[in-house]
């Protein structure tokens, strides 16, 4: 899965988990973006991101895999 895939699927999370959603673009460099889900944020790249990185975005934005 990509950035940009991620943060769709976030987007559609948030939605369904009726959280806050957003993106701050100024606030990454480059091919990063600050996303915000409910209280949580982390930075995320738009290129391909590894297992390790998904299951990192999962634990600091506090997402459960199988309702992602």
């Amino acid at each position: 899965m990509n950035g940009r895939e991620f943060i769709r699927r976030a987007r559609r999370y948030a939605r369904r988990t009726d959280q806050y959603f957003a993106l701050d673009p100024s606030r990454g460099k480059g091919s990063h973006v600050m996303v915000y889900i409910g209280s949580r944020h982390t930075i995320v790249k738009h290129s391909e991101l590894s297992r390790s990185a998904l299951m990192g975005l999962f634990k600091q934005l506090d997402i459960d895999r199988e309702r992602f």
